[in-house]
């Protein structure tokens, strides 16, 4: 008897000694899907992107479907935050990426007809997938750092750091399939344009399809969805308005919302300086049409490279603070050698000073994605969903601003507007680092 009972004693303490052991639960997992699934959607719409001007001319259809999509997506946003907190941020997702897969569909036969319903449509979905992807990653990261006992701001950093550096090599592959794919000069022609297009849809398809293998998340909504009592549908909806309009005049008469604006709008004007300005009036007449590839290239890899390291190295607002400004000094230094017009060289060495402009921007552009995304899911947590549509109506909103006004002012004006907005954005974003930094923690901030 003795022996049975000895051995019935020993089996709860080897099973509470299990339990202690047992491994904190990650949610790494599916910041690696999430990076790696934007990574194949918008490497291959970059891609068509980046061929608009070239592919479709006749009438300007390329470059007026680009505006017409980022107004749509501009007032889309308005309410991406009430449609994402309804249908939850991997359902957002999920619906987000058909848009993708209808506006390069409409590619294969180009006409008002197809690209411009397209345009429209890929701005709503735009819309709730960026809102959505903006609430999917904090919200992984702020559970990953409750599970694991961790820094809530450096999971933050960590979590966008690895997101933007995966997603900013889009540019980098989609430069280099479309070189291979167009390399002979004929872009123009029905059978290169279909197969260039036919292989971008099948790499989409398999980035929407990883989007059902991330987990659901609760994504903090319980303050955000209308409730639905017995009043009928009427007074639902009617309580779902006045919560979006709450929403957005909350933000806009926040303080920390209206300091960060100015930094957002500069972003969206400096990824648009890039696509529309840079390529036609830099490096086209330097180094012809076949070289903005390569040039495009460079921008997206440094990109990828400095959005990891930022998110590495951010842990709380003072760090944000820091490398934005370094972000900020490597944005003007490129305006400025812009403006002061260098007749850039031919040959080898032109090449070389075109790839460290590219290589600038792209760093410039990695800090502010990566810190413009760290700082909203630490400074909202009570309304992520709106923080991140603030961030790309007014991002989205510019952007449409330049696709339609790029044609009638002149490359010179463009620079210096961009180079004022610069030094304008970052003094608000100083002002709101050393108002938040008085009152509370980066950590604490909501």
């Amino acid at each position: 008897m003795a022996p049975m009972i000895l051995r019935d004693e020993e089996v709860p303490l080897l099973t509470n000694d299990d339990s202690s052991l047992e491994s904190p639960k990650s949610h790494t997992r599916d910041v690696h899907i999430l990076s790696l699934s934007f990574l194949l959607i918008f490497l291959a719409y970059g891609a068509a992107q980046n061929l608009q001007s070239t592919l479709n001319t006749e009438q300007d259809l390329g470059t007026t479907s680009l505006g017409i999509l980022y107004l749509s997506f501009t007032i889309f946003s308005v309410f991406a935050s009430s449609v994402v907190r309804n249908l939850g941020s991997k359902n957002s997702l999920i619906i987000g990426t058909t848009g993708y897969f209808f506006y390069l569909a409409a590619n294969l036969k180009p006409n008002w007809y197809t690209l411009v319903p397209s345009s429209l449509f890929l701005g709503f979905c735009a819309s709730i997938i960026w809102v959505g992807q903006g609430t999917y990653l904090t919200s992984t990261a702020r559970s990953h750092a409750k599970d694991n006992n961790l820094h809530e701001g450096a999971v933050i950093g960590n979590f966008n750091g690895e997101f933007w550096a995966v997603y900013a090599l889009h540019q980098f592959i989609g430069s280099l399939i479309t070189f291979a794919l167009l390399s002979d000069g004929k872009e123009g022609r029905t059978n290169g344009r279909t197969s260039l297009f036919a292989v971008l849809l099948f790499v989409m398809t398999f980035g929407a399809i990883l989007i059902f293998f991330l987990r659901k998340r609760s994504d903090n909504n319980s303050k955000g969805k209308c409730e639905h009592s017995g009043d009928g549908g009427g007074a639902g909806e009617h309580s779902s308005l006045k919560s979006l309009c709450r929403s957005l005049t909350s933000a806009l008469f926040d303080v920390k919302m209206l300091l960060i604006i100015p930094l957002i709008t500069y972003s969206g004007l400096q990824q648009a300086f890039v696509w529309a300005e840079f390529t036609k009036y830099v490096v086209t007449p330097a180094i012809g049409v076949s070289g903005v590839g390569s040039i495009l290239a460079a921008y997206g890899a440094f990109d990828g490279i400095c959005s990891l390291a930022a998110g590495r190295l951010t842990s709380g607002l003072p760090s944000i603070a820091a490398i934005v400004s370094f972000g900020a000094c490597v944005q003007s230094v490129v305006l400025i050698l812009l403006l002061l017009n260098f007749s850039i060289p031919t040959g080898l060495l032109g090449t070389l000073y075109l790839l460290f402009l590219a290589a600038l921007l792209g760093i410039g552009n990695g800090v502010l994605m990566t810190q413009l995304n760290a700082l909203l899911g630490m400074l909202f947590k009570h309304d992520t969903e709106g923080a991140f549509a603030q961030l790309r109506i007014w991002q989205s909103a510019t952007i449409a601003i330049v696709f339609f006004l790029s044609p009638h002012v002149s490359f010179e004006a463009f620079v210096v507007t961009m180079l004022a907005l610069l030094c304008f954005s970052y003094c608000s974003f100083l002002w709101l680092a050393l108002k938040v930094g008085k009152t509370s923690s980066p950590s604490t901030c909501e």
